[in-house]
């Protein structure tokens, strides 16, 4: 049990790193601004754009086409993303 908890632990940290960086490197790119001045408001415009997010995944999955853009794996990335910008948005720790 121990090493399979090491060997997700790796690969869990391996991933939020990755995360991370993805998330500085485009908040550099957009600023807060796009989130933040959202229309409804920071909740709503991540709760759009997650929406967005999840119907791209789902006509990938379901009519098992490729991607001409973004991956799968992108666009999941993006989704963890937005979830963890949201959780910033509620502690108020997201820049308006």
């Amino acid at each position: 049990m121990i090493a399979r908890e090491l060997y997700l632990e790796t690969h869990l940290g391996d991933t939020t790193t990755e995360l991370s960086e993805l998330l500085l490197s485009k908040h550099r790119d957009y600023g807060p601004k796009n989130i933040s001045l959202a229309p409804g408001g920071p909740i709503n415009g991540l709760r759009v754009r997650m929406h967005d997010k999840l119907a791209r995944i789902n006509n990938l999955v379901d009519n098992g086409a490729d991607p001409q853009h973004e991956s799968l794996e992108d666009s999941f990335k993006d989704m963890a993303n937005y979830a963890i910008i949201g959780l910033l948005v509620l502690r108020g720790q997201w820049d308006n």
